[in-house]
């Protein structure tokens, strides 16, 4: 707004327009400058004001019957903060709002007005001619009868054009809206919903702090080799890669004690660990963040998976992996160490939190196979097992083709990608609730979130009081569909740890599915934004929240709208 006047003086370079368009955009001192030289010259002015949030053909015909009326033709728009039009209104910043219209031959000046409504820059302008729509013709709203006032007080006249050409843009916007992408509908859909309101989900993520949670599961050091440029080699047709920089991230299980340590929690981390200079820094690292380790020894290196990338596009993985070989001593430590964990209270620990926990219990317990051997299926069967009375939520999820997603008995939830949901039942073809149904049978579980790549997640959730010879699957189950709640991937890893974590904490602080598979969602699309796998806060998920419930049809800059064609969000874990 910082512009001069009707001449090229006050034009920015900069701005990428038109300096004659910059030109007409004034702050309040170019305007009423404009103004003085207009009365000098015995121009008349001629006011329109309003939002011009889309600017469509009864806007044109509006502006060009106004101009038809005097020497010079003001356009004055409401302000971004003063815009009362609706939820995601304006879709157009401010500041591309001002251009469109100066890029109108029959507007000569524009001004960014930031008062509520028209009424004090009518007061310091005295336009000679002020131009309303037909509509308000005969409309009682106080606030045009308080300009309309000011007006003539000043001189002016009141005129209200042809009206021949009728458009909304309200009801423009809305039709746009009810003809986007499905996901976006359903997405307003869910935001309308009481459990997903802003204040109870904010409430429900306050509600993670102090909840004790046990994770059981491999630990793996995720390392990301950032390269130059690939080359061909001189002495055969291979790829050549210079690395540059080498960054390290505690995955697998350990990443999921992160998050839930990040999220307010106090996690216990049950796994194995070697004596080795990298086990012993691992440890330390996750002390350092407020999560406890508890581990039998392992003669195996702590696996790593390094991934080699060129800028954000990986190009090779290496496994560094020698799978865990444990004997039946090692397994039967392994399982009293987590059910210790679970069971035992801690001083100061309060018993319930208002989620009904009962003695002896922790808040959730996540068991995370991730293929390397740690588990059997026998072991995880009895592990699950041992955990269900101890755990008021018990949650679980795979990894790798190695995984024993079936051996997950008794689960309160579990987070199975649609691929591992139907390879661990051999179900390739079937529905999808099909599928699910038939793991709930085999495993006694109660509900599962599966994830679909770019189109999202469906919650499914066992019904209740369903015997089994009553009625078909699809009355034995209730779903809900989440969509994929950003449109850019950065990067995968760890989308599925970010949203087991934080939908077991949702479960475990009395949230209902969907809030669980809500928040579980807001976690993956944080994480899928980042490289690598870093804890996701609960600021993280406020600030997520906050953006999908004023999530619009709106304007997108060039940097977003470059990115958005880059890719699509994909859920997956660190294995």
């Amino acid at each position: 707004m910082g512009h001069d006047g009707v001449n090229q003086d006050g034009a920015n370079p900069g701005s990428g327009m038109p300096r004659a368009v910059a030109a007409k955009i004034v702050d309040r001192e170019g305007l009423m400058r404009a103004r003085r030289r207009l009365r000098d010259e015995g121009r008349t002015l001629v006011q329109c004001h309003g939002c011009f949030d889309i600017v469509h053909p009864g806007h044109i015909r509006h502006l060009r019957q106004a101009r038809a009326l005097g020497g010079a033709l003001l356009v004055s728009i409401t302000g971004d903060p003063e815009i009362r039009k609706g939820l995601g209104r304006p879709l157009i910043p401010e500041e591309l709002r001002a251009e469109n219209l100066a890029a109108l031959d029959c507007v000569d000046l524009v001004y960014i007005d930031d008062g509520a409504t028209a009424a004090d820059l009518l007061g310091a302008v005295r336009p000679d001619v002020y131009v309303k729509g037909k509509e308000y013709e005969n409309n009682a709203d106080p606030r045009f009868r308080a300009e309309r006032e000011i007006v003539e007080s000043g001189g002016g006249r009141v005129v209200f054009s042809s009206g021949d050409v009728v458009f909304s843009s309200t009801a423009l916007i809305a039709a746009l809206e009810q003809h986007s992408d499905p996901y976006h509908q359903r997405l307003v859909q869910l935001s309308t919903s009481p459990a997903l309101s802003g204040p109870e989900l904010f409430r429900l993520v306050s509600a993670f702090k102090g909840r004790r949670v046990v994770v059981v599961g491999e630990v793996i050091l995720d390392t990301y080799i950032l390269c130059d440029r690939p080359d061909i080699a001189g002495e055969s047709p291979v790829m050549t890669l210079r690395p540059l920089e080498a960054r390290h991230y505690d995955g697998g299980a350990a990443i999921i004690a992160r998050h839930a340590a990040a999220l307010g929690a106090r996690p216990i981390l049950v796994t194995a660990l070697p004596e080795s200079p990298d086990g012993k820094a691992l440890r330390a690292r996750l002390e350092n963040d407020g999560i406890e380790v508890r581990a039998i020894p392992s003669d195996t290196p702590v696996p790593e998976k390094q991934r080699f990338l060129v800028g954000s596009q990986k190009i090779m993985k290496v496994d560094l992996v020698e799978p865990f070989v444990l004997d039946e001593g090692r397994h039967e430590a392994l399982r009293r160490i987590a059910h210790e964990a679970a069971a035992e209270s801690t001083p100061g620990d309060p018993l319930d939190l208002g989620v009904g926990r009962s003695a002896g219990q922790c808040d959730a317990a996540i068991v995370a196979d991730f293929g390397l051997g740690l588990f059997s299926p026998r072991s995880l069967a009895d592990l699950t097992r041992e955990l269900r009375p101890v755990s008021r939520i018990l949650a679980g999820d795979v990894s790798g083709r190695r995984s024993n997603l079936r051996s997950m008995v008794g689960m309160d939830l579990v987070c199975p990608s649609e691929s591992e949901l139907r390879d661990a039942l051999h179900l390739h073809t079937e529905g999808l609730p099909l599928v699910t149904w038939r793991l709930f049978e085999e495993t006694g579980s109660k509900a599962a979130l599966v994830t679909l790549g770019a189109d999202g997640l469906l919650a499914f959730e066992r019904l209740p009081d369903v015997t089994p010879d009553t009625g078909e699957w699809k009355q034995r189950l209730a779903s809900e569909h989440v969509p994929a709640l950003v449109p850019i991937a950065l990067d995968p890893l760890g989308c599925g740890d970010a949203l087991l974590a934080t939908a077991t904490l949702a479960l475990g602080s009395g949230g209902t599915m969907l809030q669980a598979a809500f928040l579980g969602a807001c976690a993956a699309g944080v994480q899928v934004q980042r490289l690598g796998n870093v804890a996701i806060t609960p600021a993280d998920l406020r600030n997520a929240i906050a953006r999908i419930h004023t999530a619009h049809l709106t304007y997108a800059g060039p940097d977003a709208a470059r990115a958005a064609s880059a890719s699509h969000l994909k859920l997956s874990r660190t294995g």
